[in-house]
């Protein structure tokens, strides 16, 4: 069928609310709308779905998500009766719909057979990874658009690891979903028998009690906590969203008592209502806050995404201004915490490895290095950190000490196999407990790691091109740089590109290829001859297209000026080709 096609379907079938029926009537007499809709099935990709709110193939709704749970439904059958038996767990976040499709899915899983455990009420992504793994399920699902705008809700899909799926396993999953040629033919049960069989099981404080015993058995400097902690003041605002509970709850029981928490954004709003957007990667999302903080004379604000995996951090810099620390600046500071005191104590493992994707800071590399632990570096996403620690630790003979990424996300402890803004809130606040016990700031301390290692500074540019001619327009950039291999920006050369998705690393000065160790992705990535670099990629979860930049020199100056030119020269090749 075409898009009118389905549109026409949906509008006139009974299996379709009465709702969902009004809001297509009212587009009927807009091919442009009824064309974005219902031009394509909204996809499936490496971590799930994630799309606007609304009715359509190509939008998040109860049918869309009935259908991706009859497809994850059926790769789970195939595994058998036992895994089916273990059951999956379902949790959701703040935003609009997010209850309700969370119950849809949780009745899907039931009409299949397979045991569903449903939170009582919203909990973090992170927990929802830590409570596959504690009772022991085949599968689990939250329902969450993590920090994107309000219109937005998304389905994510963890396997029995706690991780997200891996490449294998979401292949699989498609394949179920697109054999489902009819959107109504899906299988679900209704709550209450559901209920009655014990095919839906509502779980609660029980996971939370073990989720946060289990994350406070990582806290490093307890008794530095013990010393500062109950004078050490923190602002901390969940930003409408699911950390409000855990985090407050966990600072709270390792000793951090005065935690000012930002009221206007205590609890769950699914308009987010105090806030353009609610990502703590940008500052305008921590404007209340700051205000708060300069009213109580407060160094350091934490502030985590709805669904609480990402957490920003917010210090007074040296001349009282709040600043934003970026994901890499937070993710080393952390890193050289770890390690550091972890070898103080004499706890530092000779095994130990970290993790970084390859668009985070190099500065974690030569942290690494210093503490001679082995760095892995794996493709964006934190799903592959997530395997990193099923290979290497779990199955290996490797021990894992921290990983992060550089949009916000990090993880300590393997109690959880996705990033988790509940246990990075706890080390923040110890971190910043331990530079306080130093008599410095959390501030200073980054730039005592700059003044340490070289001052490194990274970039991101992103590009939103909505609907099926902005896809387009991301795909003719992609492969017109890949085809073409342009290497000169300015006054930057590459030395060599590396191709994630023709899987080769292109030495230019050699004229060679060498193949890459990593999955195919559609990823480019320049290794400038002054040892800068940038990357390219479009988003998996959004209708954007992004650029990271690195650059590092011998001081801040230096660097920012690089960082300019680079950002300037990649820009003025790039923007030809989406615009």
């Amino acid at each position: 069928m075409d898009a009118y096609e389905k549109f026409r379907f949906w509008l006139e079938n009974e299996y379709f609310d009465e709702e969902t029926r009004r809001e297509l009537d009212e587009i009927k007499d807009n091919p442009k709308e009824i064309e974005e809709r219902f031009y394509k099935d909204l996809e499936f990709g490496t971590g799930g779905l994630r799309g606007i709110i609304g009715a359509g193939t190509n939008r998040i709704n109860v049918y869309t998500v009935r259908k991706a749970s009859q497809g994850v439904a059926n790769y789970i059958s195939q595994k058998g009766e036992e895994a089916k038996k273990k059951g999956i767990v379902i949790a959701y976040d703040s935003r609009h719909k997010s209850p309700e499709l969370a119950l849809e899915t949780a009745k899907v899983f039931a009409g299949n057979g397979i045991k569903a455990y449903l939170f009582d009420e919203l909990r973090p992504t992170p927990e929802l990874s830590f409570a596959v793994r504690e009772l022991k399920a085949s599968a689990g699902i939250v329902i969450t658009a993590s920090h994107n705008p309000k219109q937005y809700n998304g389905y994510k899909v963890y396997g029995e690891d706690g991780g997200q799926l891996p490449l294998e396993g979401s292949n699989a999953v498609l394949k179920e979903i697109d054999s489902i040629e009819d959107i109504t033919k899906v299988t679900f049960m209704e709550k209450d028998e559901a209920l009655e069989k014990g095919l839906i099981e509502i779980i609660g404080s029980q996971v939370d009690d073990s989720y946060i015993s289990k994350l406070k058995t990582l806290s490093i400097n307890p008794e530095i906590v013990k010393e500062v902690g109950k004078d050490f003041r923190i602002i901390y605002t969940p930003l409408h969203g699911t950390g409000n509970k855990p985090v407050r709850r966990i600072l709270n029981e390792t000793g951090f008592k005065n935690v000012l928490v930002v009221k206007e954004q205590e609890l769950p709003d699914p308009d987010f209502s105090t806030v353009k957007s609610p990502n703590p990667e940008e500052k305008a999302a921590f404007a209340l806050a700051i205000e708060l903080a300069k009213k109580e004379n407060v160094d350091l604000i934490i502030g985590t995404d709805p669904d609480c995996d990402r957490v920003g951090v917010v210090v007074r810099n040296a001349v009282g201004e709040y600043v934003v620390l970026t994901g890499n600046q937070t993710g080393c500071l952390l890193l050289e915490y770890i390690l550091s005191q972890k070898k103080a104590k004499g706890e530092l493992p000779p095994n130990g490895f970290v993790v970084k994707t390859i668009v985070t800071t190099e500065l974690a590399r030569k942290i690494a290095d210093n503490y001679n632990v082995e760095l892995v570096e794996v493709l964006t996403g934190f799903k592959f950190i997530g395997e990193q620690i099923k290979l290497l630790d779990e199955q290996g003979d490797k021990k894992y000490l921290f990983g992060f990424e550089e949009s916000y996300g990090y993880l300590a402890g393997t109690f959880a196999r996705d990033k988790d803004a509940v246990v990075a809130s706890m080390l923040i606040a110890e971190m910043a407990a331990y530079y306080k016990s130093r008599n410095m700031s959390l501030y200073e301390g980054l730039q005592e790691i700059f003044e340490k290692y070289g001052y490194s500074l990274e970039g991101l540019t992103t590009f939103t091109l909505e609907g099926k001619s902005g896809l387009e327009k991301i795909k003719y950039t992609m492969n017109k740089l890949r085809t073409e291999e342009i290497s000169k920006f300015g006054n930057f050369e590459a030395k060599a590109i590396r191709d994630y998705q023709e899987g080769y690393r292109y030495d230019i000065a050699n004229n060679r290829k060498e193949r890459l160790s990593l999955p195919q992705s559609d990823v480019l990535y320049y290794e400038i001859s002054d040892g800068s670099w940038f990357c390219i990629r479009p988003s998996g979860t959004e209708p954007k297209i992004k650029i990271y930049y690195g650059v590092s020199e011998s001081s801040l100056e230096l660097s920012e000026k690089k960082l300019n030119e680079l950002q300037d020269s990649v820009l003025s090749v790039v923007k030809e080709m989406l615009y």
